[in-house]
């Protein structure tokens, strides 16, 4: 049973779970280097906790499946879940597009389930320097209690857009945490993940793909980590949700720890640049050309504005710190 303790100063809260100790840390992203059989490949369901959920065919706790749902044989909360992509050790972006969207519905599917239950968190850790403990790509399910105030961020705007389709923006954010740091957004306000429809899921399944072939391109070039492709993502679990992908450029260290604050090496301006580069999609309309901005509202990156003074950025930085409810 997991304990929740509040700092009332902050109001943030610390999860108590002891059983997380006993959570294995034999990563390894070499499937030819594994000496114990891998518990999410197909064939080896009997080494897993009870199935949930499946998407394909097959038997509960046997094979057949294409997305398979268990319950974390070392939960965080009272309601944690594993959700496994596929059966073979394939990184989510490198999946067909059909076995994709099969992967977005299993994340509606359980949201649904929950969602009456506290505030559903789906995430994914994938590689050894972004938390997995198990090389086969998976997410993971998390409910918390609605009580527990979240220290997410709420949607941020719509800047420094990468591409777009029928349905989703992709951004940069100005408030960007983390190097090379992209989010995905629905065009429709005041929804939440589980009101996804399966269009909707087909066009968020592409760009997502799109961006992570891009974002693994850059990182086998720029990663001050010396580990193999690591990155996070999650879905924000309350209205205007987002997904926000992380790649695990660099190490956090005492500044950030210390103070709270993150120092961005990249500037999300330039980081939208270098991943729209060749990309037709973003490509601007006469009709956008003329009014000088995106289809997203968006001024062209042709467009320079004047540096600010150092004044004028501390004032912009307490704007937000302000808007995040930061005194």
């Amino acid at each position: 049973m997991s304990k929740y303790v509040p700092d009332v100063s902050s109001r943030r809260w610390v999860i108590i779970s002891s059983n997380r100790v006993n959570k294995p840390e034999n990563y390894d992203d070499n499937p030819e280097n594994d000496t114990e059989a891998c518990p999410f490949c197909e064939g080896n369901e009997h080494l897993t906790p009870k199935e949930v959920f499946r998407i394909g065919e097959g038997k509960s706790d046997e094979k057949g499946w294409d997305v398979r749902v268990i319950e974390n044989k070392y939960p965080i909360t009272d309601f944690h879940e594993v959700i496994i992509h596929s059966p073979e050790e394939t990184d989510l972006h490198k999946l067909t597009p059909e076995h994709m969207s099969k992967v977005f519905q299993a994340y509606r599917e359980r949201f649904n389930y929950y969602c009456k239950q506290g505030q559903v968190m789906i995430f994914c850790n994938q590689g050894e320097h972004a938390g997995a403990s198990i090389g086969h790509p998976h997410s993971q399910l998390v409910v918390l209690p609605n009580q527990i105030n979240l220290s997410a961020l709420c949607r941020e705007p719509l800047k420094n857009v990468v591409r777009e389709n029928t349905h989703f923006d992709v951004y940069c954010p100005d408030f960007s945490q983390w190097p090379y740091e992209v989010w995905i957004v629905p065009k429709k306000d005041d929804t939440i993940f589980g009101n996804i429809t399966d269009e909707e899921i087909t066009d968020l399944a592409d760009l997502y793909r799109g961006v992570m072939e891009k974002l693994e391109t850059i990182y086998d070039e720029k990663s001050k980590t010396g580990k193999g492709f690591s990155y996070n993502f999650y879905i924000y679990p309350k209205e205007n949700w987002y997904l926000r992908i992380i790649p695990r450029m660099v190490h956090r260290a005492g500044f950030e720890l210390g103070t709270g604050l993150s120092v961005n090496v990249t500037d999300p301006e330039d980081v939208a640049k270098e991943l729209r580069d060749g990309d037709e999609t973003t490509s601007e309309s006469p009709e956008q050309q003329s009014t000088g901005t995106s289809g997203n509202g968006v001024k062209p990156e042709e467009v320079e504005e004047p540096p600010k003074t150092k004044e004028e950025q501390i004032e912009d930085l307490k704007a937000k710190l302000a808007a995040l409810g930061v005194e």
